[in-house]
C-alpha cells in the first residue's frame, strides 16, 4: 500500500500508474470519487488535476499577500486608512511592492482612477531593462538566440497584477472599508465586485453590505418622449441585466469588448490590454463584477434605458455556481466562444441555454462572420479579423432588440436568495444586529406620512426649538421683548414632550459596543433614504414642474402669487419630508439641551441625559460628522456642542486640533472636494445638498504628529451659499452668518469658487471682514486659500492672476471702506484674514472626464485634491494648533458675538454698508425736521391753549400742521434714493424707510397730542392763579390812571408826580398783600420729614438725625430681613426672627442688585412724577411731596409681594423717601422760585412798579386814552415776548449742541468715552466715583455741563443771534398783527356793531396767539371805552415796541439764560431724554454699564469696555486683597468665583451657571490690555483703599507694568475701545 499511501500524501501521475485496482479503489474512497470501473483511473486522474491547481492556487494566493505586506486574518480598517499618514501626502504612479496597497488606497480614496495602474517600481523602471552582453564576435552571434524566439526565458509572472492589488484590499479589508472601497469604485465608474470567491476556501461571497451607499442617477424619455430623472440605490434599482461570460480561452478580451459598449474612452473592466496588466492574475478568476450603463437623455446613448452588465472572470465551465446564478438573472445572455468541438463538456451547457426562451448572443473568436440571428432571441457574432467598432455596434444593436423583447429585470438584492452563496451582511454579527435594530427601528415609521414623521417621532427639535433659536436672536437684540421667560417655557415645554419610541431605541442601541453603533448609523442612513427617496423625489419633480409654470406666469399676478403660494407649499413639505440620521442627532441634542436648561432628567429617558454627549462625542471619534450648526434653524445648540467637546476632551485629552473650514456657493464642490481629500462621508440625507455646518475629526498618525504639530485635523463643512430654495429665508443674512462663523472657526478656510471668476465670492468676504472688525472682542486670526474649480484651460492659474490681483485690490479697498466705518487701522484684506496672492490661489481642472453619467472622474482634479492638501498640511505644519478647550471657547464666544451683531450680515457688502449709513445719517436729518417741525407746533398750540384759543386737541389737526414739513421730507427722501450715486444700492430700503419715516410721523403726532391735552388738563387749575395776578396788574394800572387824571391838572412837576405815585403805590401794595397772602419760602426736607415722622414715630431719634443716601450704600443688608416663611411655627419662627435681628441678612449680590435696579426705577419715576407738577407754573405744595411718598410705598410694597426672599424695614422707606427728595430738592426749589418771582404780589408787583409809573407820567402830561392803551398792550407783551424768546431759542439749540457739541453728537459709547476722558483729565477721585456708583446720575450731570458749557461759550457767536434774531421775527409779527387788525376793524367798521378797540383786540391777540401766551384776558380790568383812535394805537405799538424789544436784547446774558427756561423746552433735558433712556444695568463683576439703548431690553446685558473688577469693590475670597482681574480675561480663564458670598465654586468661563444676575450678562472673552482702568487703578490706589477700606495687596498686589502707564496712554486706549 506504499504506493496508495505515497499517492495520498503527495498525488501524482507517477504515484498513481504504480497503484493497484485495489490501491485506486482506496484513492477513490479517499478522495469521494464516484466513477465506474472502466474509467477509474481517467477520473482520478482529473480529480488529481483539480487538487493539485488548487494547491497551487492557495500557494500563489499566500505569496501574493506576503509580497503585499498583508494577511487575511489582520484586517484593513477604514480608521487607518483615513488617518493623515506619510502615504497620504505622497502621489506616485509607481512604487515598491511594499506601498502598493497604501498607495492604491490613497489614489482611490481621492478618486484617481489611477489607481488601477500604479506600477511596481523594481520592474517598471528603465534601469531594470534586461541586458544580455557577450563577448563572442559578430559572426558567432545568433538571431535565434539573441530574440529569444524560442518560449524560454523572462515571463511577466514577476508582476503584480493591479487587480490582484485591488481584491487583496478587498479581502482584508473590514466591511466599513470594503463599503468605502467600493463606494470610490463606483465613483471612478469601475466595475465592481458581485460575486467573490474566498481565497482559501473558495465559497462564493455576495458583498451586498458594500452597494448600500451607492446611487445611480441617470435620464430617460418617457412615454410623451419627456425627458425625466432617476436616482436609485443599486441594490433596489429593477433594470435589465446583460451577461458576459466565456468558455475556455479566447483571443479576444470579453472585458474589452464590454467596455465599448458601456463607455469605449474608459476602462470600466479591467482587460488584458490596460497598463500593468500581466498574466499572473491569482485573485479574478470566479470573481463576478457589475457595472451599470446610465443613459443622459440624449439621442446618442448607447442604450436608452439603464442597463446592468455583469462579467465573468475566467472560463464559465470551472466556475458553474456564478454560471447558474446570473444566466438565471440575467435579461439577455453574452457568451465569448472559442473554436469547440461537439463533445467539449461546455457544449451542454450551451445548448440548454440555447433552448432557453431568454436571449443569447455567441460571440465566436475564431469566426469572421457579421451578426446572424439563427432564431428568434439567438445571435452569432464573428470577431476574427473584424474592426472592433463594427463589432461593437453589431453587438449593442443585438442587445438593444433582445433587450426591447424581454421584460425580465434584474435587482441586485435578489442575488442573496440563491443557496450556497454566504451573504456579507448576515456574516458579520455587528452588521446584522445593526440592521436588526435600524429595521425596528424603521417599522415604527411605516405607514406614517411622511411630512408628518419628524413632528410626530422628533418633538424636541420641531416648532419649539425653532421659537426657542429665534427668541434667542431676540434676545441678542434691542427690540424690547421680555424674550427670556418665553425660552424657559419653551424649555420646559420641550422637556415636558415625551421621547418617542424610536428615539428610546436609538438611545439604547447606542449605548452597546462601537462596533454595532457604527453599523447602526450606517443602516439608519441606508434605510431612511429607502424610506424617504421615493416620496421625495416625487416632490422634487412636482418642485421643477411648479416652479417652471411659475416662471411662465410671472406676468398674470393674480395667478403668479398663488403659483408661488403653492410653490412656497411644496417647498415646506420637502423640509419636513427630509429625514435623516443628522435629525436623529438633533433630536438628542435638544433632549439634552432641555434637560440641561430645566437641571433634571426627563421621566422616560433610560439613562441620564448627561451621558447622552458622550454617545456623540465616541461617533466623532469614529470619524462621523457631527452637526455644529442646525441648517433648519440656522442657529448653534452650544449647550450640546461644549457637552459633545467636553466629552471628547475627557476621551481623547486635551488634543491638538488643527480646524479646516470649507466656504463657498451651492453647488461649486466643496463636499465633493473634502471627500476626495479626506475620504469624508457627507453628513446629508437624501433629497438635499449640506445644509448648516457640520465637524468631522481626522486622526493625525502617531509619526505624523512631531511632523505636523497637532493631533487631528477639524474639517467644517457648510452648506452652500446663495442656495436658490432659501430665498424667501433671509438668504443673504443666514449666509453671511454662516460664512463669518465658519471663517472665524477655522485656521484655514478653503474658499471654494466654481469657475475662473472669483468676484463672486466678493460680496460675502466683504461682510466677513467687516463682522471681524466689529466683533474686536472675539480674537480671531484667520487665513484663506482660493480653490478654483471646473477650470478647463490649464494656463489659466497665469491667466487670472491679473484678475485675482484686481479681487485683490478691490477686497482691500473695501477693507479699507470698512475700517474707516468700523474705527479699525486695518489697510488691507490680509491685515483681517490672512492671504498670499501667489501661493494661496488653487486652479482645479474640472471634477469629470466627459460627460456625466457616465464620465469618469478627472485624473487631473486628483492631482489637484494633492497638491491642495500638501497646501494645508504645509499650513498645519506652521501653526501652533488649537486645543479642544480653546477651540469650544472659541465657539461660544464667536457665535455669541454673532447672535450680538446682526448689523452687517443684512448686506451684501462693504459698499452696501457704506450706502446703508449715509441713508441712515440722511434719515436723521429727516427725522429730526419732523420733530423740530412738531416742536414748533407745540409750542404755538401751546401757547393757544394758554391763551383760550383752542379747548380741544385733536390727531387730524395736528397732521395738518405737519404736512407740510411732512412733503417735503418726503420730497427729499425721493430725491436722495433717485439722485445718489449709490441709488441702485440704496432702491432696496426705499420702501422700508418710507414706512419707518410713516410710523415716525405717527409716533410724534401722538406724542405731542398727549403733551398738549396735559396741558389742557392743567390749564383750568393755573386759570385762578393767572386770573389773580392779572387782576392785581390791571387794578394797580387804572388806580394809577384815576390818579394821573386828577393830578394832570394840578401839577407837572416831576418831583410832585413821583411822590405822589409813590405814597399812591405803596397804599396799594399794602391792600393787595392784605387780601393776598404772600408766597412764603419753602423746605422741601422739613415737608417730607413731618410726612414721615405721622406715620413712623417708632423710628430711633438716631437714624433721623443720620444723612444717608440711600442711593450710594454699598450695601442694603442692614435695610431688610427675612421674609416670615410658612416653614417655620411657633416658637421656631421666634428663633428664626431673632437670629435675624440679631445677625441681619447677609443679601446675595443678586439681590444686591435687584434692590439697586428697583431703586434706579423708582428714582426715575418720581423725576418723571416731578415734572408732571409742573411748579413753575402751579406753584408748590407738600401735595405733591405726598404723592411722591405714595408712589414709592406703593412700589416697595408691590416689590415685597414679589418673588423675593426678604422684606424691607421701615428705615429702607424712610430712607428711599429723603434720598429721593434730596435728590429733587433743588429742582422743585428752583421752579418754586420761578413760580414765586411770576406769581407773589410783593415780587411781581414791584417789578410793575417803574412800568406802571411811565404809564402814569404819560397820563399826567395829557396823553391820549389810545397811546396809554398801546403802552400798557407793550408792556404787558413784554414778558410774553421774552418767555417766547426763550422756549424757541432752546428748541433751536438742543437741535445745534446735538449736530455740534463733539461729545453729544453720536451715540451713548461715544458720550462715555468723552465722559473717561474728562474724568482722567480732572482727576477727580470723588466724581469717578459717584461715575461708578451711580453712572445714570452721572451721564445726567455731565449733559448738563456739556450744555451750560456750550451755551456759555457759544453765547455771543450762537445763542445771542439766535435769540436776537427770534425777537426780530416776534416784532415783526406783532406788528403785523397791529396792522392787519386796524384794516379789519375799518373794513368792519360799517358792518360790525362792536366798538373798534373791542374789535381790534380780538383781531390783534387771535393774530399772535400762535406765538405768545396773550389773551383778552390778560386786558380784563383796564378800561378802554375812551380808545377812539385805532391808527393811533397802532402806531403807538409800533414805536414803543422796538424800545421794548432793545430791553430785553439788553437783558440777553448767560447767567439769566438757564434760568428763565421752561423746564419743556430745555436742551439738557431734550438731550438728557435722548441719552439717558436707556439699560443703565451694571456687570455683577467690574461695574461697568450695559450698553444697549432700550430699558428693558431683551436678551443678554452687554458692554464693550469693561474694567478692573476691585474698582467695584472685588476682593479675593478669604482676604482683604481687592481683585485686580478684569472680568473679560476671567471668563477666558480657568479661575472660579464664589456667587453673592456662597460656598458653590463657579468657573469664570462657566459664569453663567451662578445664575441670577451672572446668567443675564453676555461677557465675552477679552485679552485687550485696558490700559485706562489699569492706569486708574494705579493713580488712585489709596482713594480706593480707603473707600472700600482693603488693599491692593498679596494676591491683589499691582503689577509693576501697570505702574508704567500714563495718562496719555490711558486716553489714547478709549480712543482705540471706543
Amino acid at each position: 500500500m506504499a504506493d496508495c499511501d505515497a499517492f495520498i500524501a503527495a498525488p501524482s501521475e507517477e504515484a498513481l500508474e504504480r497503484c493497484t485496482r485495489e490501491q485506486l479503489l482506496k484513492i477513490a474512497e479517499h478522495f469521494s470519487i464516484v466513477v465506474g470501473d472502466k474509467r477509474l483511473k481517467e477520473n482520478i486522474k482529473g480529480e488529481n488535476k483539480d487538487i493539485v491547481t488548487a494547491e497551487v492556487k492557495a500557494e500563489r494566493t499566500e505569496q501574493l499577500f506576503h509580497r503585499l505586506h498583508l494577511h487575511i486574518d489582520h484586517r484593513l480598517r477604514a480608521t487607518d486608512v483615513l488617518q493623515i499618514t506619510e502615504h497620504s501626502l505622497q502621489s506616485h504612479e509607481s512604487c515598491a511592492e511594499e506601498e502598493l496597497i497604501q498607495t492604491y488606497i490613497q489614489k482611490l480614496l481621492m478618486m484617481n482612477y489611477r489607481a488601477r495602474y500604479i506600477t511596481n517600481k523594481e520592474i517598471s523602471g528603465p534601469q531594470h531593462t534586461q541586458q544580455r552582453h557577450t563577448d563572442s564576435p559578430e559572426d558567432e552571434s545568433d538571431i535565434f538566440e539573441s530574440m529569444n524566439l524560442s518560449n524560454k526565458g523572462t515571463s511577466q509572472s514577476d508582476l503584480i497584477h493591479p487587480m490582484d492589488v485591488q481584491m487583496a484590499v478587498f479581502h482584508c479589508a473590514d466591511a466599513l472599508l470594503k463599503q468605502l472601497m467600493v463606494t470610490k469604485l463606483s465613483q471612478c465608474q469601475f466595475a465592481l465586485p458581485l460575486l467573490v470567491p474566498d481565497p482559501d476556501t473558495r465559497q462564493i461571497e455576495f458583498p451586498l453590505w458594500t452597494f448600500r451607499q451607492i446611487n445611480k442617477s441617470w435620464k430617460m424619455r418617457n412615454t410623451s418622449n419627456q425627458i425625466i430623472s432617476q436616482t436609485q440605490p443599486t441594490y433596489r434599482a429593477q433594470t435589465p441585466m446583460v451577461f458576459f461570460f466565456r468558455f475556455g480561452t479566447v483571443s479576444s478580451s470579453k472585458s474589452q469588448l464590454m467596455n465599448r459598449l458601456i463607455n469605449e474612452k474608459h476602462n470600466t473592466f479591467f482587460h488584458r490590454n490596460c497598463p500593468g496588466s500581466s498574466r499572473s492574475r491569482v485573485l479574478m478568476d470566479g470573481v463576478v463584477e457589475i457595472s451599470w450603463f446610465c443613459p443622459s437623455g440624449s439621442d446618442d446613448d448607447n442604450f436608452t434605458e439603464c442597463v446592468a452588465f455583469c462579467n465573468l472572470h475566467g472560463d464559465a465551465g470551472e466556475h458553474e455556481k456564478q454560471l447558474q446564478i446570473l444566466t438565471h438573472m440575467s435579461s439577455v445572455n453574452v457568451v465569448l466562444l472559442p473554436q469547440l468541438q461537439r463533445n467539449d463538456r461546455n457544449m451542454i451547457t450551451l445548448q440548454n441555454l440555447y433552448k432557453d426562451s431568454k436571449p443569447l448572443i455567441c460571440v465566436l473568436t475564431e469566426d469572421e462572420s457579421t451578426i446572424i440571428e439563427t432564431r428568434k432571441g439567438k445571435y452569432k457574432i464573428g470577431l476574427k479579423n473584424r474592426n472592433q467598432l463594427e463589432v461593437s455596434e453589431e453587438l449593442r444593436r443585438a442587445i438593444n432588440d433582445c433587450l426591447s423583447e424581454s421584460s425580465h429585470t434584474f435587482r441586485l438584492e435578489d442575488v442573496s436568495k440563491h443557496s450556497d452563496i454566504r451573504v456579507d451582511e448576515d456574516d458579520d454579527d455587528n452588521c446584522k444586529r445593526g440592521r436588526e435594530a435600524a429595521q425596528k427601528m424603521m417599522s415604527l415609521l411605516k405607514k406614517k406620512d411622511l411630512t408628518e414623521i419628524k413632528e410626530s417621532f422628533l418633538p424636541h427639535q420641531g416648532k419649539l426649538w425653532h421659537q426657542w433659536s429665534q427668541k434667542n436672536r431676540e434676545l441678542h437684540q434691542p427690540r424690547g421683548d421680555e424674550g427670556e421667560m418665553e425660552m424657559k417655557k419653551l424649555r420646559q415645554q420641550q422637556h415636558e414632550s415625551d421621547i418617542s419610541e424610536f428615539m428610546k431605541i436609538f438611545i439604547k442601541e447606542m449605548n452597546s459596543n462601537i462596533d454595532h453603533k457604527m453599523f447602526l448609523l450606517r443602516w439608519l442612513r441606508i434605510l431612511l433614504d429607502e424610506h424617504t427617496s421615493a416620496d421625495l423625489s416625487a416632490l422634487h419633480n412636482k418642485y421643477d414642474e411648479k416652479w417652471s409654470t411659475v416662471l411662465k406666469s410671472k406676468d398674470d399676478n393674480d395667478k403668479s402669487e398663488q403659483l408661488t403660494s403653492e410653490f412656497e407649499r411644496i417647498s415646506e413639505e420637502i423640509e419636513a419630508s427630509v429625514f435623516g440620521v443628522v435629525h436623529i442627532m438633533r433630536e438628542m441634542a435638544q433632549i439634552y439641551e432641555s434637560c440641561s436648561s430645566v437641571k433634571r432628567n426627563k421621566k422616560d429617558l433610560q439613562v441620564h441625559f448627561s451621558s447622552l454627549p458622550s454617545l456623540a462625542a465616541q461617533m466623532m471619534i469614529s470619524g462621523f460628522p457631527l452637526e455644529l450648526m442646525d441648517g433648519d434653524a440656522a442657529h448653534v445648540p452650544v449647550i450640546w456642542i461644549s457637552a459633545v467637546l467636553d466629552q471628547l476632551i475627557q476621551k481623547l485629552g486635551d488634543q491638538r486640533v488643527f480646524v479646516l473650514s470649507v466656504l463657498g456657493l451651492r453647488g461649486s464642490g466643496k463636499s465633493t472636494m473634502m471627500n476626495a481629500m479626506f475620504g469624508l462621508q457627507s453628513a446629508v440625507s437624501a433629497g438635499r445638498s449640506t445644509r448648516g455646518a457640520f465637524m468631522q475629526l481626522i486622526r493625525v498618525s502617531d509619526e505624523m504628529k512631531t511632523l505636523m504639530n497637532t493631533d487631528y485635523i477639524l474639517v467644517v463643512d457648510t452648506e452652500g451659499l446663495r442656495a436658490p430654495e432659501l430665498s424667501g429665508r433671509s438668504t443673504r443674512h443666514h449666509d453671511n452668518e454662516l460664512a463669518t462663523f465658519v471663517v472665524g472657526l477655522g485656521d484655514l478656510t478653503l474658499i471654494n469658487i466654481f469657475g475662473e471668476n472669483p468676484s463672486e465670492m466678493q460680496d460675502v468676504l466683504q461682510i466677513v471682514v467687516q463682522a471681524f472688525m466689529r466683533m474686536k472682542k472675539v480674537r480671531l486670526n484667520p487665513s484663506c486659500v482660493f480653490v478654483h474649480q471646473n477650470v478647463w484651460d490649464v494656463t489659466a492659474g497665469e491667466r487670472n492672476m491679473e484678475r485675482m490681483r484686481r479681487l485683490l485690490e478691490k477686497l482691500d479697498v473695501m477693507t479699507r471702506l470698512a475700517a474707516e466705518e468700523e474705527d479699525s487701522d486695518a489697510e488691507c484684506f490680509s491685515d483681517v484674514i490672512r492671504f498670499d496672492v501667489q501661493r494661496d490661489v488653487k486652479y482645479f481642472s474640472q471634477l469629470w472626464e466627459g460627460s456625466p453619467p457616465m464620465a469618469p472622474p478627472n485624473p487631473n482634479y486628483s492631482e489637484n485634491i494633492q497638491d491642495l492638501k500638501e497646501t494645508i498640511i504645509t499650513y498645519v505644519s506652521k501653526s501652533d494648533g488649537t486645543r479642544l478647550k480653546d477651540f469650544r471657547v472659541r465657539i461660544n464666544d464667536l457665535w455669541e458675538a454673532l447672535l450680538n451683531e446682526r448689523f452687517v450680515f443684512s448686506f451684501r457688502n462693504s459698499l452696501e454698508i457704506s450706502a446703508y449709513r449715509k441713508l441712515e445719517t440722511e434719515y436723521r436729518k429727516w427725522s429730526w425736521s419732523l420733530r423740530s417741525a412738531m416742536m414748533e407746533t407745540e409750542n404755538k398750540l401751546h401757547n393757544q391753549i394758554e391763551n383760550e384759543a383752542i379747548y380741544e386737541i385733536e390727531e387730524t389737526g395736528l397732521k395738518i400742521e405737519l404736512k407740510k414739513t411732512r412733503e417735503e421730507v418726503e420730497k427729499s427722501m425721493s430725491e436722495f434714493f433717485e439722485k445718489h450715486r449709490y441709488k441702485y444700492i440704496l432702491i432696496q430700503w426705499k420702501t422700508s424707510f418710507e414706512i419707518k419715516i410713516k410710523d415716525l410721523q405717527e409716533n410724534i403726532v401722538r406724542e405731542t397730542q398727549r403733551r398738549l391735552n396735559e396741558v389742557l388738563q392743567q390749564r383750568d387749575l393755573k386759570k385762578e392763579i393767572d386770573a389773580q395776578r392779572i387782576h392785581h396788574e390791571n387794578t394797580l394800572c387804572e388806580k394809577s390812571k384815576e390818579l394821573a387824571l386828577k393830578l394832570r391838572d394840578r401839577t407837572t412837576d416831576e418831583e410832585t408826580l413821583k411822590k405822589e405815585f409813590d405814597v399812591f403805590w405803596e397804599q396799594s401794595v399794602k391792600m393787595i398783600i392784605r387780601d393776598t397772602p404772600t408766597i412764603r419760602d419753602i423746605d422741601i426736607m422739613r415737608d417730607v420729614r413731618e410726612i414721615l415722622s405721622d406715620s413712623y414715630k417708632s423710628v430711633s431719634v438716631d437714624h433721623w438725625r443720620e444723612k444717608i443716601s440711600l442711593l450710594s450704600v454699598q450695601s442694603y443688608s442692614e435695610y431688610v430681613r427675612v421674609k416670615r416663611s410658612s416653614e417655620f411655627t411657633g416658637a421656631l419662627r421666634n428663633v428664626h426672627r431673632l437670629v435675624n435681628e440679631m445677625y441681619g441678612l447677609i443679601l446675595s449680590k443678586e439681590d444686591e442688585a435687584q434692590i439697586r435696579s428697583f431703586i434706579t426705577d423708582v428714582v426715575q419715576q418720581t423725576d418723571r412724577m416731578i415734572q408732571t407738577f409742573n411748579i413753575s407754573k402751579m406753584g408748590y405744595n407738600i401735595s405733591c411731596l405726598q404723592q411722591i411718598t405714595d408712589y414709592i410705598r406703593a412700589r416697595v410694597t408691590q416689590h415685597e409681594e414679589g418673588r423675593v426672599r426678604y422684606v424691607f424695614k421701615n428705615e429702607f422707606f424712610m430712607d428711599l423717601v429723603l434720598s429721593i427728595c434730596e435728590r429733587a430738592n433743588k429742582k422743585i426749589t428752583d421752579q418754586h422760585t420761578l413760580f414765586r418771582e411770576n406769581h407773589d404780589p410783593v415780587i411781581y408787583v414791584e417789578k410793575k412798579r417803574e412800568e406802571y409809573y411811565s404809564v402814569f407820567q404819560k397820563y399826567c402830561h395829557g396823553a391820549a386814552s389810545a397811546a396809554m392803551f398801546g403802552q400798557i398792550i407793550c408792556q404787558k407783551l413784554k414778558e410774553l415776548i421774552e418767555l417766547s424768546v426763550y422756549k424757541r431759542t432752546a428748541r433751536d439749540l438742543a437741535g445745534e449742541i446735538r449736530s455740534n457739541c463733539e461729545s453729544l453728537n453720536r451715540n451713548r459709547s461715544h458720550l462715555e468715552k468723552y465722559i473717561l476722558k474728562r474724568l482722567a483729565e480732572e482727576e477727580d477721585f470723588d466724581k469717578y466715583m459717584n461715575y461708578i456708583k451711580t453712572p445714570r446720575d452721572h451721564f445726567k450731570s455731565f449733559i448738563r455741563d456739556e450744555v451750560s458749557r456750550y451755551i456759555t461759550d457759544q453765547f455771543r457767536v450762537s445763542v445771542l443771534p439766535k435769540m436776537k434774531e427770534n425777537i426780530k421775527l416776534l416784532e415783526q409779527k406783532i406788528m403785523r398783527a397791529a396792522h392787519q387788525s386796524t384794516d379789519r376793524v375799518q373794513e368792519n367798521r360799517d358792518e360790525s356793531t362792536e366798538r373798534d378797540v373791542g374789535l381790534w383786540l380780538k383781531s390783534f391777540t387771535q393774530q399772535i396767539s400762535d406765538d405768545l401766551i396773550f389773551s383778552e384776558e390778560h386786558l380784563s380790568g383796564v378800561k378802554h371805552d375812551d380808545v377812539d383812535d385805532i391808527n393811533l394805537l397802532e402806531d403807538v405799538i409800533k414805536r414803543e415796541l422796538p424800545t421794548i424789544m432793545s430791553e430785553i436784547s439788553r437783558r440777553l446774558n448767560t447767567e439769566s439764560f438757564p434760568l428763565k427756561l421752561d423746564y419743556k423746552f430745555r436742551p439738557d433735558g431734550v438731550l438728557i431724554d435722548h441719552f439717558c433712556q436707556c439699560c443703565w444695568v451694571q456687570c455683577p463683576f467690574c461695574g461697568a454699564t450695559c450698553t444697549n439703548t432700550t430699558e428693558d431690553h431683551p436678551g443678554d446685558h452687554s458692554v464693550t469696555f469693561h474694567r478692573v473688577t476691585g474698582v467695584n469693590g472685588h476682593f479675593y475670597r478669604g482676604t482683604t486683597n481687592l481683585c485686580i482681574n478684569i472680568c473679560t480675561s476671567d471668563v477666558a480663564s480657568d479661575q472660579c468665583f464664589y456667587p453673592d458670598g456662597s460656598d458653590d465654586r463657579v468657573l469664570y468661563r462657566e459664569y453663567r451657571r451662578a445664575g441670577g444676575v451672572y446668567e443675564k450678562w453676555s461677557i465675552t472673552p477679552d485679552l485687550s490690555e485696558q490700559i485706562y482702568w489699569k492706569w486708574f487703578v494705579c493713580r488712585f490706589q489709596r482713594d480706593l483703599e480707603k473707600y472700600y477700606e482693603k488693599t491692593f495687596e498679596r494676591i491683589g498686589e499691582i503689577p509693576e507694568e501697570w505702574r508704567t502707564y500714563t495718562k496719555h496712554e490711558a486716553l489714547e486706549s478709549l480712543e482705540k475701545n471706543f
